[in-house]
């Protein structure tokens, strides 16, 4: 028979620490059991005549909805107690999930934002904090929460990376949680019924099961392309285009951002990088320019522009100029992302291209990270700064996909007078006011 609650939860309900944080393996039941504390302790208080409060700070009003559902409301049912399920306003956009007990305790749950955690006295539980945006602004505003003696705070998650508040959390040498690791070796331990090397086969991707499920802080799951990765594939001598097949990759600027148009030369099976143009504050029209300028100088096969928001016409007039077969728009949907990316990595993975050792191209490269989502999808973020928003990564990332598209045009032979300057694109920059060359 199954138990209930297996040691590794009966552990922590045991733990009756001020501030308690659990850092556990995905499939483990880290929601439920919290959510039965918040419940032992409002029905302990209404049997002794008191009020206890419990506010659930989740990482989105979905995953609020879940832990009360299947968190909370669950567990008031199987002990038969009475409550009554509200959502009431919280702001103008937000709505707080409640059950309330007749005694006046409450257990509550809301989307986690710094506004909404600040003005609260109630015993916190915060859901998946290392998913949570900003947390650590969100870890300023309810800090005070739970200043009044007595209050409680859980925190728990599992890993996100290294960096965040609550990596600090689970890593700070005098740290005042207490602090549960289960990882989801522990827990079948335990006895929960997992098939460990099925789940691991599942996942199908070391780094993100060293961090899922092991519960590592790995750096490397942070950075989507590492430094060495990077770095194996730096070239110092580029070369001229050598007449081959091209794969063309432009992502058109958002405001303040670049626009970058990158050309890969497929020689044998490395791509060679050799030219790559950026622009800042132009028009459309003189990035067009560009792209024409380019097509016309290299045998292109493919390329590939990004299409969303803002590069809906510029794509359309670029397909117009250069016909539907060689011009692919691309949407930025999380999915088509992540596959782009892919595409790019395993190239640097393959060593299969070349790139020329700029800093800042190195910078880009390196600033795209991996973030897992609460229910463990792979996402890739990177911070706005000065110098764009990865829109180098993001260009050379479209055309590495174009590159592994299966279909190709067969293009007529590249005959062309030789012209300066290809290979010294590679190694300076020209820049003009708005526009940069190499």
């Amino acid at each position: 028979m199954t138990p209930i609650l297996y040691p590794y939860q009966r552990r922590y309900l045991a733990d009756a620490s001020r501030f308690k944080a659990g850092m556990w393996s995905r499939q483990t039941g880290k929601t439920f059991t919290t959510t039965l504390e918040a419940v032992l302790d409002v029905l302990e208080a209404e049997a002794e005549g008191r009020i206890s409060r419990w506010t659930i700070l989740s990482v989105s009003q979905a995953r609020a909805i879940d832990a009360m559902d299947n968190g909370v409301k669950l567990h008031l049912r199987a002990f038969k107690a009475a409550f009554e399920a509200l959502e009431m306003p919280l702001e103008s956009d937000e709505l707080a999930q409640v059950v309330k007990l007749p005694g006046g305790s409450y257990i509550r749950a809301i989307a986690a934002k710094p506004s909404t955690a600040r003005g609260m006295s109630d015993n916190l539980i915060l859901d998946e904090f290392a998913h949570h945006q900003d947390n650590r602004a969100i870890w300023t505003a309810l800090l005070p929460v739970v200043s009044k003696p007595g209050l409680k705070l859980r925190v728990i998650s599992t890993p996100g990376g290294v960096g965040d508040k609550f990596h600090e959390i689970m890593t700070a040498p005098d740290s005042i949680f207490s602090r549960h690791v289960v990882t989801i070796h522990d827990a079948v331990a335990d006895g929960l019924p997992r098939d460990i090397e099925e789940l691991r086969r599942a996942m199908s991707d070391p780094e993100a099961w060293a961090q899922e499920f092991e519960c590592q802080f790995v750096d490397a799951a942070s950075a989507w392309l590492p430094y060495e990765l990077i770095a194996a594939c730096e070239a110092q001598a580029i070369g001229p285009y050598e007449g081959g097949s091209c794969f063309i990759g432009m992502d058109f600027a958002a405001r303040g951002d670049l626009t970058v148009i990158s050309v890969l030369e497929e020689v044998g099976d490395v791509l060679w990088l050799r030219e790559m143009i950026e622009l800042r504050r132009t028009s459309f029209a003189e990035q067009l320019a560009h792209l024409d300028r380019i097509m016309r100088d290299y045998r292109v096969t493919r390329a590939a522009l990004d299409q969303t928001g803002l590069g809906e016409m510029p794509v359309q007039e670029a397909k117009r100029r250069h016909g539907n077969l060689r011009v692919e728009g691309v949407l930025f949907s999380a999915a088509r992302k992540l596959d782009m990316a892919t595409a790019l990595k395993q190239r640097f993975e393959d060593r299969a291209i070349r790139i020329p050792p700029r800093p800042e191209l190195r910078a880009d490269l390196h600033a795209v990270k991996r973030e897992s989502g609460p229910t463990g999808a792979p996402r890739l973020v990177a911070e706005r700064t000065d110098a764009g928003h990865a829109d180098r990564f993001w260009s050379l990332s479209l055309a590495a996909a174009a590159a592994s598209t299966g279909d190709r045009l067969v293009i007529a032979p590249f005959e062309a007078a030789p012209r300066h300057g290809h290979a010294s694109r590679l190694t300076r920059d020209l820049p003009t006011r708005d526009t940069g060359l190499w």
